[in-house]
């Protein structure tokens, strides 16, 4: 599913989440209307402003905090002779709309450090792009649906030669540049279905979706010339070695798509670096290739 239909769907939801809430609320505050001035029903406020908050967002949290505000207001101002002055229901609620909104900023700031400590688990901290953990589950989704669909699927395996040098010669804050370069460059020139993690200090692994070997075949010498480029411009004396491998059959797992990806690249690195090299696996009975390399020359 593309990313961007899939984020429609969820901010619809959250809509849908905002105007339920705040339906919620304006009931309760026909309960209250209809039970009298004798019943305290500000707890049941709580639950409509906390999922919306939690769900849809702050300015849903809040937008709901005002309605179960103005509604308990509206319900006081119905049973004004039940108050000694008209002045308390406009006091009340001035006090009961502060704990609303204390409770929603509080919700809101919660769930925003739940949301960064989990992107953090899941995200590479120096790159920004996906850590080996996330990268096999999102790429186990990946080759379910391709295991439905019988789609093909393919793996890029970058590795960075001659990064130590870098490293040694530069210092490790030039290294570490030269790695956000480099992601930031592959995920720019990739599609948003398509999965980037940092595997290693040096090494990328790209999947691409229902992607057959001349497809990949291009995104692979892209990808390359692109990086390349961007080295030369920076001055930073590395080139890159590049594993492409397509299933035609979907393989047992995730770990097979690696170590198959890992074994091209392999080869580009003993066959003189600087290059990629191509496999069509037809069949995923066994690690070992079946068929012969489409390409093997460096490029």
């Amino acid at each position: 599913m593309d990313m961007t239909v899939s984020g429609k769907r969820k901010d619809y939801r959250k809509y849908l989440l905002a105007v339920f809430c705040l339906l919620a609320a304006v009931l309760i505050g026909v309960i209250r209307f209809l039970s009298g001035p004798e019943f305290a029903l500000s707890l049941f406020y709580i639950l409509p402003i906390a999922l919306a908050t939690w769900y849809a967002g702050r300015w849903a949290g809040i937008v709901v905090s005002l309605a179960s505000a103005i509604s308990w207001l509206i319900a006081d101002l119905n049973m004004l002779p039940a108050f000694s002055s008209a002045f308390i229901p406009f006091l009340n609620e001035t006090f009961r709309l502060s704990v609303f909104l204390i409770i929603t900023f509080i919700l809101a700031k919660l769930k925003r450090a739940m949301d960064n400590h989990k992107a953090l688990g899941r995200t590479d901290p120096l790159t920004a792009i996906l850590n080996r953990r996330a990268f096999y589950d999102l790429a186990e989704m990946e080759l379910n649906k391709a295991r439905r669909y019988q789609n093909p699927l393919s793996v890029l395996y970058v590795d960075i030669d001659n990064f130590k040098q870098i490293n040694d010669r530069l210092g490790h804050h030039i290294g570490d540049s030269l790695l956000c370069c480099a992601a930031k460059m592959i995920k720019g020139n990739i599609r948003s279905i398509d999965i980037i993690g940092r595997f290693g200090g040096d090494e990328f692994v790209i999947l691409l979706a229902q992607t057959g070997p001349e497809s990949v075949a291009l995104v692979a010498r892209k990808l390359k010339d692109k990086l390349i480029e961007l080295m030369q411009r920076n001055n930073w004396p590395v080139t890159f070695s590049i594993g492409a491998v397509t299933f035609e059959t979907p393989p047992e797992s995730v770990e097979h798509l690696i170590i198959a990806a890992d074994r091209q690249m392999y080869n580009a690195k003993m066959n003189g670096k600087n290059r990629i090299h191509y496999k069509v696996i037809e069949t995923n009975d066994s690690l070992t290739p079946l068929s012969a390399d489409i390409r093997s020359a460096g490029i």
